[in-house]
């Protein structure tokens, strides 16, 4: 525990600028999914991953701010930093993610025929999912590390780049399921080994530094993941040259989208878009690999 020679309650916890991002964050989550709740309404996988968005990143801003407002994060056996850095990067991803296909599948200009009441309460909940992301991307933007500066790895652009390749890959996993054919070829068998196992080391790496456990590891932490981000972007090359030739090659695929094939159904739309977000997560571990360069970790913040 902290020493108790000083206030009981941090007033900087909602009276900074992050404190206060923080409050707007609960005030849009909270004014978000209640619209929606309320008279917008929500169907099917897409409408529910949307109400999970902003009912989970509600729940979890409302956590942090009681645990830094009472000073109760000083009892739990996290690295407090790299806990609020990495949340408010996978929300600011979580939230734009929602905040796009909420208006996208559920919002239309005219009344009919779900009627002016309901197109209303949707247009509000879409305007308010907006500004959602930019409390969020705005919380990313005032704790993230600047040059020089000592701070927790998960608010570095190094810590920040993990959780966005962890989401990337997310997207890559959901267009493999929705029947992208991956089992015809070795090739393509391969390519979604690359996409499991640098995920799930990615996954690892965030939960160390955010579990503070990174120096009770035997080997140098710092030193291991340089390595495996060398390593992920070698098997990104290897993934961004086999995929699109066994999808799209005219020997093994087709390169152009089949007539036949419908909407939201089609294996050969679920191809295309893990190629793209396979080049995406190939940028994003380069420029990983090249800013894990210039800093060091510090895993008690």
């Amino acid at each position: 525990m902290e020493s108790t020679g000083g206030p009981y309650l941090n007033t900087a916890a909602v009276t900074s600028p992050v404190g206060i991002a923080r409050l707007l964050q609960m005030t849009f989550g909270c004014t978000t999914f209640s619209l929606v709740a309320h008279q917008g309404g929500f169907s099917a996988a897409y409408g529910t991953f949307c109400m999970f968005v902003w009912t989970f990143c509600f729940a979890i801003t409302v956590f942090i701010i009681a645990c830094e407002f009472t000073r109760l994060h000083s009892c739990l056996s996290i690295s407090w930093g790299n806990f609020t850095a990495a949340f408010a990067m996978l929300a600011t991803l979580m939230s734009v993610t929602a905040a796009v296909i909420y208006p996208l599948y559920f919002v239309q200009l005219g009344c009919y025929p779900i009627g002016c009441e309901v197109r209303d309460f949707r247009i509000a909940a879409s305007v308010f999912a907006g500004l959602l992301f930019v409390t969020y991307a705005t919380e990313v933007f005032l704790t993230r590390a600047r040059p020089g500066q000592v701070t927790s790895y998960m608010a570095t652009v190094s810590g920040l780049l993990k959780i966005v390749q962890a989401f990337v890959a997310c997207i890559i996993f959901g267009a493999l399921v929705n029947d992208s054919q991956y089992d015809k070829y070795v090739a393509t068998q391969w390519c979604v080994a690359v996409y499991s196992f640098c995920f799930v080391v990615t996954v690892v790496v965030v939960a160390f530094s955010v579990t503070g456990k990174t120096a009770l590891l035997w080997f140098p932490f710092e030193r291991a993941v340089v390595i495996y981000t060398l390593g992920a972007v070698l098997l990104y090359v290897s993934a961004a040259v086999i995929w699109p030739v066994f999808c799209f090659d005219s020997k093994y695929g087709s390169p152009r989208r089949p007539s036949a094939c419908d909407k939201g159904r089609c294996p050969w739309d679920s191809q295309l878009v893990i190629a793209i977000f396979t080049y995406v997560n190939l940028l994003l571990y380069a420029v990983d690999l090249a800013y894990s360069q210039r800093i060091r970790f510090v895993s008690h913040l």
